[in-house]
């Protein structure tokens, strides 16, 4: 077991969105976490990602709580939200530029993950001129410059075309099979297959799930 987390709760006032939520993850698995609008998907996401906090609970690396350890979760955890993280009035280049040293950009836009999702041909585009798949594709690209060994994922392909969808997806694999745990919050099925476990996030509680194809019986789960 690599990674834990224990009875994360968080309430707001008096409604608890997270009543206890425990998982665990092996190297080269992704968590698939499925639920409604407003079920605590992103809440669970940002308090590991550490930009909200828990009421009470950890979030274990080899036993290290990466929710009380922020330069150890800098280091090992990408975050990409739902919404854009990234620099407006910005091109690709500049916003790439925050987080990587010349060197390093150089070799990733030539045979590495940017190459990958494609972000060469739209370098000198403003973000805030990028299509919605061109925005999510970089903001992975900054997310995992320091090539974490956790990445959380908030709906990463939600609105995106099939060319988008299978540029990250392509990734996502490549990560998995380099030893890489990622944490999905999703409500598409096209992702689901990316998927080693299975779980639906309704009222507060964490229960294990598997998707054997039935859309109709996952839609009532939820």
């Amino acid at each position: 077991m690599i990674l834990e987390i224990q009875g994360i709760t968080k309430s707001y006032k008096r409604k608890s969105v997270l009543k206890g939520i425990n998982l665990t993850a092996e190297k080269g698995q992704c968590i698939g976490i499925l639920g409604g609008n407003g079920s605590g998907k992103s809440t669970l996401l940002s308090i590991l990602a550490g930009v909200n906090r828990a009421d009470s609970g950890a979030f274990l690396w080899e036993e290290k709580d990466l929710l009380r350890e922020e330069t150890l979760r800098e280091k090992i955890v990408g975050y990409v939200p739902q919404g854009n993280p990234l620099m407006e009035e910005l091109t690709a280049w500049d916003n790439l530029r925050l987080w990587y040293d010349k060197a390093d950009l150089k070799r990733e836009l030539e045979d590495g993950v940017l190459a990958m999702l494609g972000i060469g041909d739209f370098l000198k585009t403003p973000v805030y001129k990028m299509s919605g798949g061109m925005k999510k594709r970089l903001a992975i690209g900054c997310a995992v410059a320091n090539k974490p060994r956790i990445l959380l994922l908030d709906e990463p392909s939600a609105a995106l075309d099939l060319i988008c969808k299978t540029r990250i997806s392509n990734y996502l694999e490549q990560f998995k099979k380099q030893g890489g745990i990622i944490i999905l919050a999703t409500h598409d099925v096209q992702e689901l297959p990316l998927c080693d476990q299975l779980f639906i996030l309704k009222n507060g509680v964490l229960n294990p799930f598997e998707y054997d194809g039935n859309v109709n019986r996952l839609v009532g789960q939820l």
